[in-house]
């Protein structure tokens, strides 16, 4: 009777530990399987990441007033090199067509303040008006520079008397400023930035450095 009972002890532990292991592989399978789960989950997520897309061509942002200006001509630059004198670059400037905003604040100051002057003295206006629109200490365009206060006395209430467009004195200013513009004449008054009449003494021009005397005006850095 003990030993039955001892064998059919036996079978009941055998059963037990099956089950058991039974129990325990069923979890290891689900540990196992909620792990793929969440390596599945994972890989979804990283494939769901958005990917940074590369511009292939740079972004260009336009200046401003570059538009302003007409580019220069090649044209202009050979009759410069040919040149023998500044009248006769002036004679194969072309004038026709309309002028810039910009040109036409830079001719204009040519005209009012200069036009009676010989073309060295008209193109030393010009070129003192292009010194200041690239110097910091003023403001940075042509017109800018003929309208800041109080700076040319033919600027009155902030605007420009009417130009007799027609006139060749006009027509000389144009052609003036456009070499100015486009640097095809070295000008006597250099990097000159102030001038003055020489009839007048101004309290200023006891502190700057006297570049030229070209005609009527005077010109300093």
């Amino acid at each position: 009777m003990i030993r039955k009972t001892t064998g059919f002890t036996a079978i009941i532990a055998a059963i037990t530990l099956t089950i058991l292991a039974g129990a325990e592989g069923s979890g290891a399978n689900a540990q196992v399987a909620a792990h793929a789960t969440d390596q599945n989950a994972t890989e979804a997520q990283l494939t769901e990441e958005v990917v940074p897309v590369f511009v292939e061509k740079a972004v260009v942002q336009e200046l401003p007033g570059d538009a302003e200006l007409p580019a220069e001509n090649s044209t202009d630059s050979s009759s410069s090199a040919s040149a023998s004198s500044l009248r006769e670059l002036v004679s194969t400037i072309p004038t026709a067509g309309q002028l810039s905003d910009e040109l036409h604040c830079l001719a204009g100051a040519v005209y009012f303040e200069a036009r009676g002057e010989p073309l060295e003295g008209q193109l030393a206006v010009a070129q003192v008006i292009v010194n200041r629109a690239e110097d910091r200490r003023f403001p940075s365009s042509y017109c800018g520079v003929v309208y800041q206060r109080s700076q040319f006395s033919f600027v009155k209430g902030g605007r420009m008397p009417k130009v007799r467009t027609g006139s060749a004195a006009w027509k000389r200013a144009e052609a003036i400023a456009r070499i100015a513009h486009r640097g095809l004449w070295d000008s006597k008054a250099g990097d000159a930035l102030f001038f003055h009449a020489n009839y007048v003494r101004p309290r200023w021009s006891h502190r700057k450095v006297a570049l030229a005397t070209i005609d009527t005006h005077v010109f300093y850095r």
